[in-house]
């Protein structure tokens, strides 16, 4: 048997390919180490807990690339490569590494499901062909490589037709269509995004049920199925943008059992070794039903039903490729049955889609085979009713309110507001039998939605003195939360809460067990229901620690949180704490039953944080480490009395509240960027008068720089202010001064900080740090860090803080300005921890938890063998109506790390996906761009349609050239819209060829300790 293997991870969190592949790549690293095996990681995510040097023996953040995964194993000499685990990213690298004869030249096995099967169920042509042998309906279709061969199917089958291109990931390039003249941009884009250069055009069957079956093989050809999951939403909405309910609700027995067969079919005929998800369209009015598609890997569905059952589908994935067979492998929730018995689950599970729209207001918000999430939620209750509310509780925004004259358009072409046009209709009186007609939804469904509008016209009908028992019983059964039941009875949530606990109405808590009670569990994996009895016990612990997740990823709150909730809580195992997570994102390590002591898998609410401390006894409530989510909490929590480890809310309030911010800087001698905080649009237009434009607006507690606006005069500020209603203010307007950006992450103890080195920004002030590229250590001067430093000590000082903090400055020739600071765990923590090779949340969460031994004054600073340059990703590919031009506004969806023993060197592992700059037709600088000419000399409509072109320069502030950038992006061209990102690029040019650098802290180390 093998004894090094490598595995390769799914690089930066792109929509499509998200945290559901740390997740399962982190079971998978910990599976090998458990029966003994030496693992070598590779993945240049550094955000993400997977890279963390304790979850393999050694982790390189290198390219995802052909290069450079050869020059790791020419290092690493592993036995056997397990690519299954890393989305579409590993299983493309997989093929290719087959292909070019890499795996046979260094004798490597691949462990798992073989790369002949990889291509049957990923090459269109191949997988047609394999449905056809087993006589698996598949969708009239036609693999199609030019524009012309798809217009000529389509005229054949007639419109709408659907593109789904070869080896993608989300939906990548494909798409939708209903008449010719949008299929050749669609086809266009189709055939770049698919590596091979094919596409399957076939006629669409929008409307069908979506039914999916996570199902597992191994190699004696026993299969089981985890888990099947049914759409909400028809086919024609890819799933990771559809509401999806586990397990199935409105199949009979007999359709549940043909397609559970019709996949144990395909798998056995694809011989996936491991997991292997596969999605099917039902009609409704009858028992037709065609196969859409089969990923043999671990997905993002395998994520959601490993969280949905608690059976854990990687680990037991990895255990299949190493050989085991599934009546060989115990299943570690329960103990004593076997990974071979199917889970049976007591309750319901939706999930639902996060989308960036709130952030994006002008993107196209229609739903159709390209995902646009960025992340989801997941809830469990024993009711479906119970289990949609709790999902729209957990996604962290407001519902948006609707034009009653517009909600129609929202049924016939799907949008993220379809769920919420719907329960309006509904709320007006519209049947749901006219709503079937228009959406194919079905009638189940939609009942269940008919269900809470009845619940909340009873509510409106009541006062709070004749709300009786049985109604606030019904209302909490179905989901219904304190603070909606009193908006709807029109009193304070403090009232229907004490209303609640004087009728003795308190939440239930239920296991998660794989077995739905049939079998003794010994899982920790825990549920809250008002419907039926309590079955779990406090934990037995004199400490007892909640650490608060931060809910589901979305553009400016990442899996950085992910990491900091999980290193969180392996330190206060340490110190002999107990530790319960709460958290709702099913693709999260925090959310693994194995992380913690105990998991919550509930909304972050205050109502449901309060139950849960006054169930467990909670000593300390850590909301540091949960991101704005957990921080934004921090208030309310102080207010009901529970326990926060760390700073007090006046604190938090010192450093994010503007006003405060400013005054306190002004007292300790520190400069900040001249600014005011304006309540109304009268007090920004007079504010606005005393300064110099540009400014920048924005509204005050946000993430990821949304809603923050440049402003160039009076007019633009107007009309920023237009757009802006009264929930948005307080607004800050601070005066726009150019300059280099830099940031820290430091620990402090109120008197002590341990700063491991300052982070630099390469674009300037002005573009948002998460869409920054950034070098750290840094290159600044000695003085100027000393300043940096200075500035910190004073403000934790005068504060007296605790507990992890980020703090960004702006550097001008004059002066070192203090631009923010976030009283929490960031971004950026995770790089400069496995960069320093020092845990910043280990010791923070030491201060933090009162440990005697930590003293954060004699923590050795490191001594860097390798600079790390951070580079942001954009899921350009699918939002590319979006202008991608750096500003304030985050946009991008994940970052990525690469060491060096330079700057440059790093530059050239960031870029190496790149085609060389000179070469033909390979780039185009636009005229406007004044710092060189163009290299090919093609008119850019000539240049944009050659399969070559891959990289435009354009950073002018045009309509013309926002309209050409956005055409780049639609052909998979790779744009750079800023000066100094180019200049990045072009100076990684002229390195020579590199050495894999591994992260220190492997067994190889990369650096010295102090």
């Amino acid at each position: 048997m093998s004894k090094k293997i490598l595995i390769i991870g799914s690089g930066p969190i792109l929509i499509g390919q998200a945290a559901e592949f740390d997740y399962s790549g982190t079971q998978g690293c910990l599976a090998l180490k458990e029966e003994g095996f030496n693992v070598v990681l590779v993945n240049n995510n550094p955000a993400t807990i997977m890279t963390d040097t304790t979850m393999a023996d050694t982790v390189y953040c290198e390219p995802l690339t052909v290069n450079s995964i050869e020059a790791i194993i020419k290092k690493e000499q592993p036995d056997a490569l397990l690519a299954g685990l890393g989305g579409q990213t590993a299983l493309n690298l997989a093929v290719e590494l087959d292909k070019q004869g890499i795996l046979s030249k260094y004798n490597i096995e691949l462990l798992g499901t073989s790369v002949t099967s990889i291509q049957k169920g990923e090459d269109r042509e191949l997988f047609r062909e394999l449905m056809s042998e087993l006589s698996q309906p598949v969708p009239e279709s036609e693999v199609i490589e030019t524009v012309q061969g798809a217009k000529d199917f389509a005229r054949k089958v007639g419109y709408p037709v659907i593109s789904r291109p070869a080896y993608t990931l989300g939906g990548r390039g494909g798409g939708i269509v209903d008449y010719e003249s949008e299929l050749e941009e669609l086809i266009h884009n189709g055939l770049k995004a698919s590596p091979i250069g094919q596409v399957i055009l076939e006629k669409s069957i929008a409307g069908f049920k979506e039914v999916e079956y996570e199902v597992m093989r191994d190699h004696n050809g026993t299969c089981i199925s985890v888990c099947n999951m049914e759409n909400f939403d028809p086919v024609g909405v890819h799933t990771g943008d559809s509401i999806v309910v586990a397990p199935s609700q409105t199949l009979t027995d007999q359709e549940y059992q043909m397609l559970r067969t019709a996949a144990f079919t395909i798998i056995s005929e694809l011989e996936v070794v491991g997991g292997c998800n596969v999605q099917f369209a039902l009609d409704p009015n009858s028992n037709q039903y065609y196969v859409i598609e089969v990923n043999p890997r671990v997905s993002r569905s395998s994520a959601l039903a490993s969280k949905a059952t608690g059976y854990p589908i990687a680990k037991m994935a990895t255990k299949l490729a190493l050989g085991f067979t599934l009546d060989e492998l115990k299943n570690p929730l329960t103990g004593t049955t076997y990974a071979s018995f199917e889970p049976a689950l007591d309750y319901v599970v939706v999930k639902f889609p996060r989308w960036p729209f709130d952030k994006f207001s002008e993107a196209d918000r229609k739903l159709g085979t390209k995902m646009k999430a960025t992340g989801e939620v997941m809830a469990i209750d024993r009711t479906l009713e119970g289990a949609f509310q709790k999902a729209l509780a957990s996604l962290d925004q407001s519902i948006p309110e609707l034009d009653p004259t517009q909600l129609k358009t929202h049924l016939t072409q799907p949008t993220d507001l379809r769920y919420f046009a719907i329960l309006d209709l509904l709320r007006q009186g519209e049947t749901i039998e006219q709503i079937h007609k228009e959406t194919a939804i079905d009638l189940f469904f939609l009942s269940i939605l008919q269900n809470l509008v009845k619940i909340e016209n009873k509510l409106k009908a009541c006062t709070t003195e004749t709300l009786s028992e049985e109604l606030l019983q019904l209302a909490k059964v179905y989901g219904f939360t304190d603070a909606s039941i009193a908006k709807l009875v029109q009193t304070s949530e403090s009232t229907i809460t004490q209303k609640r606990l004087g009728y003795h109405l308190y939440p239930s808590y239920k296991m998660v067990d794989t077995c739905a009670a049939e079998f003794e569990a010994a899982t920790n994996y825990v549920y809250a229901t008002y419907s039926g009895v309590n079955e779990i016990d406090p934990l037995p612990s004199a400490k007892k620690a909640l650490i608060v997740g931060a809910g589901p990823i979305r553009i400016g709150q990442g899996v950085e949180f992910d990491y900091s909730a999980v290193k969180a809580i392996e330190t206060l195992k340490e110190l002999g704490w107990s530790t319960i997570m709460i958290n709702n994102n099913p693709e999260t390590v925090s959310t693994d039953y194995e992380t913690a002591d105990r998991l919550y898998f509930e909304p972050i609410t205050k109502e449901i944080i309060e139950a849960i401390v006054e169930h467990e006894q909670i000593d300390q409530v850590y909301t540091q480490f949960g991101g704005q989510t957990a921080i934004n909490l921090a208030a309310q929590l102080e207010e009901a009395g529970i326990p926060l480890a760390g700073v007090s809310v006046d604190t938090i309030a010192q450093l994010e509240d503007r006003e405060q911010f400013y005054s306190m800087l002004k007292s300790l001698d520190i400069p900040h960027i001249p600014g005011a905080v304006c309540h109304t649009f009268d007090e920004a237009m007079f504010a606005a008068s005393s300064y110099t434009y540009p400014l920048l607006c924005r509204p005050s507690y946000v993430i990821g720089g949304q809603g923050m606006v440049k402003v160039n005069n009076e007019h633009e500020l107007k009309g920023a202010l237009a757009g802006t209603d009264a929930r948005h203010y307080p607004i800050v307007l601070d005066e726009f001064i150019t300059g280099q950006e830099a940031e820290v992450d430091l620990v402090a103890d109120g008197e002590h900080i341990f700063i491991p080195e300052i982070m630099e920004h390469v674009e300037p002030a002005g573009i948002h740090s998460g869409d920054s590229m950034a070098i750290f250590p840094s290159t600044l001067d000695e003085d100027v860090k000393a300043t940096i430093k200075e500035y910190a000590s004073k403000i934790v000082q005068h504060t007296d803080y605790k507990g992890i903090m980020n703090i960004q400055f702006l550097l001008t020739e004059d002066a070192v300005y203090v631009l923010e600071v976030n009283p929490r765990a960031s971004r950026t923590v995770p790089i400069v921890s496995k960069v320093s090779n020092r845990s910043l949340i280990d010791l923070a969460t030491r201060v933090l938890a009162g440990d005697v031994s930590s003293h954060l004054n004699q923590v050795q600073p490191p001594e860097f063998e390798h600079v790390a340059v951070k580079y942001p990703l954009f899921s350009a590919h699918a939002l590319p109506e979006l202008d991608h031009k750096l500003n304030a506004n985050m946009k991008s969806t994940g970052e990525g790390m690469c060491l060096g023993g330079t700057v440059q060197e790093a530059l050239a592992k960031v870029f190496e996906h790149l085609p060389h700059f000179y070469e033909e037709h390979v780039s185009f600088v636009e005229e406007g761009y004044s710092h060189m000419e163009s290299p090919s000399q093609l008119p850019f409509s000539e240049w944009i349609q050659t399969d070559q072109a891959s990289i435009y320069v354009n950073d002018q502030q045009t309509t013309e050239a926002m309209e050409r950038r956005i055409q780049a992006l639609k052909y998979g061209v790779t744009v750079f819209s800023q000066k100094e990102t180019f200049e990045a690029y072009l100076a990684s040019l002229h390195v020579s060829p590199y050495l894999p650098a591994p992260l220190p802290g492997s067994l190889n180390e990369g650096v010295k300790l102090g």
